[in-house]
């Protein structure tokens, strides 16, 4: 299931790159250990954008013993960002239940500007030390998980 080499790379150490296949679905993602396990989906594929594309990325997560997924804006579906979709609350939900710490990594700017309630998540999120988190880059992801108890 996994491949690819040991990378070190600053704090980050890259443990696998991993295919995940689920009946005929395909996620890539990078395993990336900090000090906490986490699932990256951050290189080229489908935009995560429903209720199973969630189940699928928590699974892989849970299968892979992390404590922490984090998506890139690119990867998520615009529907993830408009709140009445419902997509956004079923993954932070799934996280929850799950206790995996969730992150969208990137510059969510424009999306605040076009939902108010969108505006408010982000800043919610950015107040608290909550299981859901919008930083900048993998920098900022590291040191948010730093933080973390494990």
């Amino acid at each position: 299931m996994a491949t690819g080499d040991r990378i070190i790379a600053g704090a980050a150490r890259t443990i696998a790159g991993v295919d995940h296949r689920d009946k005929g679905r395909f996620m890539q993602y990078r395993l990336i250990e900090t000090p906490h396990r986490t699932v990256v989906v951050d290189g080229p594929g489908s935009a995560i954008g429903s209720d199973r594309d969630a189940s699928d990325l928590v699974s892989a997560a849970l299968s892979d013993d992390a404590e922490a997924v984090a998506v890139t804006v690119e990867r998520l579906d615009r529907a993830f960002f408009d709140l009445s979709t419902g997509i956004a609350g079923t993954l932070a939900q799934k996280c929850v239940q799950y206790r995996l710490f969730f992150a969208v990594i990137g510059d969510v700017s424009k999306y605040e500007e076009e939902s108010d309630s969108f505006a408010g998540l982000v800043l919610e999120a950015r107040r608290g030390r909550g299981q859901l988190a919008f930083v900048a880059d993998l920098d900022e992801l590291w040191s948010r998980l730093a933080t973390m108890r494990r």
